[in-house]
């Protein structure tokens, strides 16, 4: 057996070495999106959803919901992501989410709700079945942009939600009465049903908790 070059040497035990270390923080984000296509995402119901100037643009047709699900589903998550409302419907992002076969039906999951109308309770958590589950603070229902990015940080750890809309702590609520047998699911971007929805998508990075 050849004996490997110096430099090579040093570049695998550098290799080695960093895969058996804890990952540095930023090292465990995971990007959900390429820019470039919708690779790792499923379409559910027949709303539109392709990319357009490395961004994911979703718009509403045929007035039912729509969404674009990750292929990859979560129990415990960290997310990060930019959006842009370009018409005044609604959207939101599901966690846990699963559909009924064959239809854009959710069976279950609750979702981080957008709404770039003011006073709609962008950051908040709605919950198929149960509705509203936490709003945000009334102050901070104008920190929403509407026609411009928004940065959305966004965390599921057991039945602790909390979210961050432009750098502002909107909910950091711990539910009571969660549904438990809805631990694992993907990851969602919805259409409301209407067909107003116009929305863009950027920047999408995960952190994978998972523990099952």
């Amino acid at each position: 057996m050849k004996r490997c070059g110096f430099f090579l040497c040093l570049t695998l035990a550098a290799f080695a070495q960093r895969a058996d270390r804890p990952k540095l923080p930023g090292e465990d984000w995971v990007a959900l999106f390429n820019g470039k296509d919708l690779t790792g995402w499923t379409e559910i119901g027949k709303e539109k959803w392709w990319v357009e100037d490395e961004t994911i643009r979703g718009q509403g047709f045929t007035k039912d919901y729509g969404y674009l699900k990750t292929e990859k589903n979560y129990v415990d998550f960290h997310l990060s992501l930019r959006f842009k409302c370009e018409g005044d419907g609604n959207s939101g992002v599901f966690f846990r989410v699963d559909f009924k076969p064959g239809t854009a039906d959710v069976s279950q999951g609750p979702q981080f709700e957008i709404d770039c109308t003011v006073g709609h309770h962008t950051g908040g958590v709605y919950d198929v079945g149960r509705q509203w589950i936490v709003w945000p603070a009334p102050e901070n229902e104008t920190v929403v942009r509407h026609g411009d990015w928004n940065d959305y940080q966004l965390k599921v750890e057991g039945n602790r939600y909390i979210s961050r809309l432009n750098g502002v702590l909107m909910v950091d609520f711990t539910d009571p009465k969660p549904n438990m047998k809805a631990h694992d699911g993907g990851i969602a971007l919805q259409l409301h049903s209407g067909g107003r929805g116009n929305m863009r998508f950027k920047d999408i990075y995960v952190r994978d908790l998972s523990h099952r």
